[in-house]
Order: C-alpha cells, then structure tokens, then sequence
C-alpha cells in the first residue's frame, strides 16, 4: 500500500508559527521540531497534545536462547509477562504514570499463559534459532504480520492518537541485531551488542552467532524472507504494526533496539511508513543507532536506557505533549 507522507503544508505553517514565537529563534530546540513534526502528522497547526496514546506490548520467546546469547534464560519472559499484567514491569509504571494505555499480547511466549487472557493472537511457542535455520515458517510469518496489522487497526478503532511498540521477550536482542546488520549491510561485528548485560566472552560468542546466521542466509534482501529467517514472530507482529499504523496515518514513537528492528522492516514492507515514526530514545545497543541513523530518526531522549518493553518511548511522551503545547500556548511577538 502506498503511504501517504505526513502534511507538508502544515510542516510549513507549523515551522512559521514557531518562527513567529515570542522565544528567541530556535530557542525551543528540540521541542520545536517535535511541535512541527505533531503538526505534520496531525495535519494541524497547532497541532493537538497527544492524550489518547496507547502502548502495545509483543511478547515472544526465541530459540536462540537457548544458545547461550544471553545473561537470563527464558523462562524470565513468561515471568515478566505477568509483571505487565499485573502493573509492576517498568514499562507499567511509567504507563500509569503519564496516561499511558497499555496492551500485552503473548505472540510466541514458550509457556501457557492462557490464564491471563494474552494470548488470543498467539502464533507458536518461541522461534526456531535463527543462526541454525530459519525463525520462523512462511506461513506463520505472515499470521504474525497480519497479527500485528490487526491489534494497530484495533488500537486506532479504540481512539488512539499516538502509538508504542514495546517488546519482551529473552534473546530478542540477537534476532534485532541480525536484522538491522542484514537490512543495512553490516558486519556483526559492527551491530552486536551486550542485550541484557553478557560479559566479554558472552559478547564474542553473540557475535558469532550473529555472524553465523548473516552468513546462512547470504544477501537476501525480502523484507519477509528477513523477518522469516531472522526475525520471530514478535519481531514480525511488531513490524505489522507499525507498517499499519502508517498506512493509516497514526504515529508511532518507536522505542529501542527491537522496535526500531521492526520499525526497519516495517519501512521496508511499507515504503515510506519511516516518516511517521518519531524515536523515543538512544539505546545503549549499537544496532539502534545505526538503524535510526538510516532511516533518520532523531532520538527525543538519551538517558542510557536498554530495558526495552516500550518503556523509552513512553518515557519520551511527556516531551511530545510539552512540544505541543509549546505551539499551543505561547503568544506569537506579534500578539505582544
């Protein structure tokens, strides 16, 4: 589907009433590019404060955990999932915190999670390891695509104006790194990083099998035979959807590595889609940076964060409504 670009006329008019302000011209840094950004997306000038902003959680286990990738084993995943539910993962309180609504969907969780009420989109039980064959099969790639683009059409039906991907899931780092190395031709050596804290030799033998799985699949270039290969289901839903909200005209603030792995895909599924995401924050993964760098997204926040779970870009909320309102309530010099 073809993406419609965010508004370039109410880009132009949001950048001259900021430049009409009352502040010092670029005074507002930052919060002014947000502001003209909201405008844009929003087809509003001012544009309005993001209220209605929903979070979606893609939770989903990998086989590569199995393969000594990361510092927790898996069944930490099921085990966070609860905390999601119940209110006290770190994503939660920050949700509660700014009036954020927040999801969880068990998408390929390796454990029976039936009693919570997540797991009605739920694909499989965890991926394949990627380094040894391919994550996931065709057909369950394009169940979890579809997946995704249904919960975003699902979201935007319940009044949301902002979206967040957050992920969970052990071993998911592995699979986001592999993605980005492959979308943006890279070296594993260049986008691997530490993920929930490996040490050195952890490191180096993450980077191997980072290496190892580019070098199973060789130059593919297919946004789903990528996600299919290197991806997992959570990987792939999250990138649905992203690649949705888009085509919808709803923007995403994209959160860390796994996000914006998805966020990758998803532009690459939707041409485009890019132009409607805005970045929550730097990670400390190095393959964050260089994906956000391609597809030129400047972080709102760089505090050091690598919890994932969508918890950056909630975080980066309050900023996008302060940008907004910035444009909102502050006189114009001609006003005075």
């Amino acid at each position: 589907m073809t993406i419609t670009p965010p508004s370039p006329t109410a880009r132009a008019a949001a950048t001259e009433h900021v430049d009409a302000l009352a502040v010092p011209r670029g005074a507002l840094g930052r919060l002014a590019d947000l502001g003209v950004w909201l405008a844009a997306v929003q087809d509003r000038v001012p544009p309005e404060p993001p209220e209605r902003v929903h979070a979606v959680v893609f939770a989903g286990d990998h086989g590569v955990a199995e393969h000594a990738v990361s510092a927790y084993p898996r069944e930490i995943t099921p085990m966070m999932v609860r905390a999601f539910v119940a209110g006290t993962a770190g994503v939660a309180v920050l949700a509660r915190q700014h009036g954020v609504r927040l999801r969880v969907l068990d998408i390929a969780v390796d454990a029976d999670l039936s009693d919570l009420g997540v797991d009605s989109y739920k694909v499989r039980r965890s991926s394949r390891p990627l380094h040894l064959e391919d994550a996931l099969t065709t057909e369950e790639l394009e169940r979890s695509i579809e997946i995704g683009r249904t919960v975003a059409r699902e979201e935007i039906a319940a009044g949301a104006q902002l979206l967040i991907s957050g992920d969970m899931g052990i071993g998911n780092t592995t699979p986001a790194a592999a993605l980005i190395a492959a979308v943006l031709g890279l070296p594993a050596e260049e986008v691997t990083g530490r993920g929930t804290g490996v040490d050195d030799e952890g490191l180096v033998h993450k980077t191997e099998v980072v290496a190892t799985a580019l070098s199973r699949i060789g130059d593919l270039d297919d946004p789903r035979g990528l996600l299919a290969a290197l991806g997992s289901a959570d990987i792939a839903a999250s990138a649905g959807f992203m690649a949705e909200a888009a085509e919808a005209g709803v923007p995403v603030v994209v959160d860390g590595l796994i996000a914006v792995a998805a966020a990758l895909l998803a532009d690459r599924l939707s041409p485009g889609a890019s132009a409607w995401f805005v970045a929550g924050h730097r990670s400390t993964e190095p393959a964050q940076s260089l994906a956000l760098d391609k597809m030129g997204l400047v972080p709102v926040l760089d505090l050091g964060l690598r919890l994932g779970e969508g918890s950056g870009a909630v975080a980066a909320v309050p900023l996008l409504r302060s940008a907004a309102l910035l444009l909102n309530e502050v006189a114009r010099l001609d006003e005075l």
